[in-house]
């Protein structure tokens, strides 16, 4: 049995970015955790099949994260569902979801609950979802103890995307934490910033990077165990 919650570092890749079968092989071998399927823009049955596709013979946990239904399939090993918490916009918080259930057979086996505090105000999921990103980091704190203690969340995400998060907003985060694991994401090219968001964060994930040149090298450097 797979047990995701021991897992320190995940690689994130966009199904609307190209990737070539050998990249996908040696994001494989790095040593990173686990590999999730993921984006917000222009995710289609097609483009996610195709990325799936290539990761069909590896053993490495595969992760859906859903941004709607046209990519749903029942070949991963988890489906991470995303609800986005620091909008006022419902639908990101249930809507969708509740689209979801009424219109597909879920195998909830595979199903883990993922609550987003989404920070970059540039990012395409900030402005798909209308996230309210100008948040002190008491409030940011706040959100992540409700989505943990409230709703019982396994997953509070951190979602940076694209740019290197507030430390200082992390840590505050996760000493409000109980039960739910904390996951960051944004930002992460480095050593030093692996370390650092390690420090606070269960899991790091890291995505924008290997679609950089070398980057596949440097992901190497951002694993730690």
């Amino acid at each position: 049995m797979i047990d995701w919650r021991k897992w320190r570092h995940v690689t994130k890749l966009d199904p609307d970015k190209p990737i070539t079968p050998k990249d996908v092989a040696a994001i494989v071998d790095s040593g990173t955790d686990a590999i999730m399927l993921s984006g917000t823009q222009n995710i289609t049955r097609e483009n996610v099949a195709s990325l799936a596709d290539m990761l069909k013979d590896y053993d490495i946990p595969k992760v859906l994260e859903p941004s709607n239904t046209d990519g749903l399939r029942d070949d991963m090993d988890f489906l991470f569902v995303p609800s986005v918490l620091n909008t006022d916009v419902a639908f990101w918080f249930m809507g969708a979801h509740r689209m979801w259930v009424q219109n597909f057979r879920i195998d909830w086996e595979k199903v883990v609950p993922e609550a987003y505090i989404v920070l970059n105000p540039k990012s395409a999921v900030a402005r798909v979802t209308k996230a309210k990103t100008d948040i002190l980091p008491g409030e940011a704190a706040a959100y992540a103890e409700c989505a943990d203690r409230f709703f019982h969340f396994p997953i509070v995400y951190v979602e940076y995307s694209g740019t290197y998060g507030d430390p200082a907003v992390v840590k505050a985060i996760r000493e409000r934490l109980h039960s739910s694991i904390l996951y960051y994401g944004g930002g992460i090219n480095s050593r030093e910033r692996a370390l650092e968001m390690s420090r606070y964060a269960n899991t790091i994930v890291v995505g924008n990077l290997v679609y950089e040149p070398g980057g596949i090298e440097k992901l190497k450097e951002t694993i730690i165990k």
